[in-house]
């Protein structure tokens, strides 16, 4: 049986990384362009569509200015 990836812990995360977001004043269009990525990933990634890897956990962190366990 597949798990899905859609728990509160997951939805608890994806709210902090967009809070982080808004808190730093970005726009997901720039955050994309900070991060070399499209801003449809941003997208994703904040509606908990996609799962996030370590190495891009921490490029949001030093980008939001968080600390890594903010986020989880």
């Amino acid at each position: 049986m597949r798990k899905s990836i859609h728990t509160d812990e997951r939805a608890g995360f994806v709210k902090r990384l967009k809070k982080a977001r808004m808190e730093a004043g970005l726009t997901q269009t720039e955050v994309a362009e900070k991060l070399g990525a499209s801003q449809s990933w941003v997208s994703k990634v904040e509606l908990g569509e996609l799962r996030v890897e370590a190495i891009w956990l921490n490029r949001f962190a030093k980008l939001y200015g968080k600390s890594v366990s903010y986020f989880l």
